[in-house]
């Protein structure tokens, strides 16, 4: 049994006998989940073509590792509830941007604005919006690039255009974070402030040290090449 199969079977009967066809339902939002893995696979591909190219090709690849993840059902329709976005396939499609996701870790600052450029100039991507945490942290001291971009997923009957979240950090950026989020849920998203403010310190010094080591880098090297 699927995860999507335990969910809809978990949930109240009396909520889905007020749906005209429960199982079409469940059925379509199958196809609808699906076609986020679809567009997940067309950016790791895409990824992975850059990566593999600078590999083989350059002395240099700026991509350390990528991952991706799909929202589970359960978060997804949690995250609707709390839009007051229903069951509806289409709202939640416009209103749930970051159903699919793609994670890229790389070695310095100045790849991950050049990774989103390399991105962003491909024919078949379409960037929505951009928020740039890394020239404007969060208060907590967050750092990332996030992009929305719509890519085609190509079916037997249809093309669908479909949201894909790609976040762009440094492999400092992406150890604090992932410590930031262990801690996020160990207090139940309640930080007590001690341990807010060394956070907010931690970030400082993941920042200093990113500078650091990519100006060794250029010393050593001399600026990256990417062209």
């Amino acid at each position: 049994m699927s995860e999507l199969d335990e969910w809809f079977d978990s949930v109240d009967p009396a909520m889905l006998q007020r749906l005209t066809d429960g199982k079409q339902l469940r059925d379509g939002f199958a196809r609808f989940m699906l076609n986020y893995q679809f567009a997940i696979d067309e950016i790791m591909t895409k990824i992975n073509i850059l990566r593999t190219e600078f590999e083989h090709l350059h002395d240099y690849s700026p991509i350390e590792h990528v991952n991706s993840r799909l929202k589970s059902p359960e978060s997804l329709l949690l995250k609707a509830k709390n839009r007051d976005l229903g069951l509806n396939l289409e709202s939640i499609r416009d209103g749930v941007l970051d159903i699919a996701g793609v994670r890229i870790v790389c070695s310095f600052v100045s790849d991950a604005y050049w990774l989103a450029e390399m991105l962003s100039s491909q024919r078949d991507i379409t960037v929505v919006t951009t928020k740039d945490y890394i020239a404007h942290p969060k208060p907590n001291g967050y750092k990332s690039l996030h992009l929305i971009v719509k890519v085609p997923v190509f079916l037997s009957e249809s093309v669908q255009n479909v949201h894909v979240e790609v976040q762009i950090r440094t492999v400092a950026m992406d150890f604090w974070a992932s410590l930031e989020h262990k801690i996020y849920y160990k207090y139940e998203h309640a930080i007590p402030k001690d341990i807010l403010l060394e956070l907010q310190e931690a970030a400082v010094v993941a920042s200093q040290l990113d500078s650091k080591m990519e100006r060794l880098h250029n010393e050593v090297h001399g600026p990256t090449s990417r062209r």
